[in-house]
Order: C-alpha cells, then structure tokens, then sequence
C-alpha cells in the first residue's frame, strides 16, 4: 500500500483532465484516490486557486503531478500543507519569479512554437501541425484527431503568470524528461530537473508521455507515493 493515498494530476496548455485517462486506472489498479482537475487556463491565478481547491478537498497527504505548463501550477499550489510529494511530467518548474513563458523563452524555441496562433483576446491554440507533428506526434492518428478538436485555448496570461512560491524547494520532487519532445526543448527539461533536485527518468516520448507511456508515467507517481 502507497504511503501516500492520494494523487492530484494538472494538465498542461491546450489540453483537459482527459489526457491523463491512460495513467488514472493504473493509479486506481494500485489502491489511490485520483483526481483530474480542469483548469479553466484563463490566468495563472485562475488555476493555482483551481488546483488549490481541489486540494482542499482531499483528505490526507497528496502526490501533486503536472504535465508540461502545469508544472508552474503544482509549484505555487504545492506549499499547501498536505501535498507530500510532487511529480513533474515534461512540467515546467519555475523558480519565484519565472513562469512557464520566461522557462521556454531561455532557450532556443522548440519547433511546436512556430505553430501557436493567438486570438485577439490574447488566447492561444495549436494548429493542426502543431498537434499532430509536434505536440503529441508518437499517437495514433485517432489520438491526434481527439486532442486537436479538444484542445483548451490558453490564455498567454496564464503562461505568462510567475510564480511567488516555490513548493520544489520544500517537498521531494520527481521527473520525467521526455527525450523525443518538441514543445519544451529535453536539455531545459534536464536543466530543470537538475535544478529542483528530483529523481528524474528519461522515456522516448513526445511531449504528451502521459498518453504515449502511461505505464512509464504512471509508474513514476507510484513511486512518489510510495516514498
């Protein structure tokens, strides 16, 4: 049995609770209560106070997961007092002051950026080029079909929102480089990893490894639980 009974999973940009379909029933298969939370991706406050509600709801300790820019959220919500551990899935992990946006932009862009187009309120969604060849490319074409009509336009509001906490620098962290992603560079991925300090695999993923390696993925929660 898991040490810590329950697990919390973030999604990133462009995307819902959904993606992370595949890992919740090996996560449930090993006796954790799981939660999916939607982020409404309007601002960066907007869904720190919605990871924090959903933390607020769970009774006992807690494994804060977050895939790709909800890394930046499970960092600022993570301080909470019951989140024990956090794992980040091809996550940001800014540092007080940096964002999500601020992390990409230190380096040189991966090849999806060229492929954000942006609406006049400042919300931002993927073309069909970027899903399928640069977001998610190791799927199915089903997959890829599924998540380009799903996707959550995301306010540059939220990605642009910097971080005033930092939960890495108190609780154990975890890693998963994706090695093959083209929506945030690996080196930056190891960089950050390097950083924060945490047990970090590596898997020949796309960006969306939660989707493409769900054992993989779901295997490194487990072990964050188990801790």
């Amino acid at each position: 049995m898991a040490q810590i009974p329950n697990v919390i999973l973030i999604h990133g940009a462009w995307a819902d609770g959904s993606s992370w379909a595949k890992v919740i029933p090996l996560l449930q298969a090993q006796g954790l209560s799981v939660t999916a939370v939607q982020l409404p991706l309007t601002s960066f406050e907007n869904d720190v106070a919605t990871a924090r509600r959903a933390i607020a709801l769970v009774n006992g300790p807690i494994v804060l997961v977050g895939h790709s820019y909800g890394g930046a959220v499970i960092t600022e919500a993570g301080t909470d007092l019951n989140v024990a551990a956090l794992v980040y899935v091809a996550a940001f992990a800014p540092d007080v002051g940096q964002s999500a946006g601020s992390l990409g932009a230190s380096v040189a862009p991966a090849p999806m950026a060229e492929h954000i187009r942006p609406d006049k309120e400042g919300y931002l969604k993927l073309t069909s080029t970027g899903i399928k060849e640069n977001f998610a490319q190791d799927l199915t074409d089903v997959e890829k079909n599924v998540l380009l009509a799903t996707q959550a336009p995301t306010s540059g509001a939220s990605l642009g929102g910097n971080v005033t906490a930092a939960a890495w620098k108190s609780k154990p962290s975890s890693y998963l480089v994706t090695t093959r992603d083209r929506a945030i560079q690996p080196e930056l991925q190891r960089t950050m990893a390097k950083t924060i300090r945490a047990k970090t695999i590596e898997v020949a993923s796309s960006h969306v490894a939660m989707l493409s390696h769900p054992q993989e993925t779901a295997h490194l929660i487990i072990e964050a639980a188990s801790r």
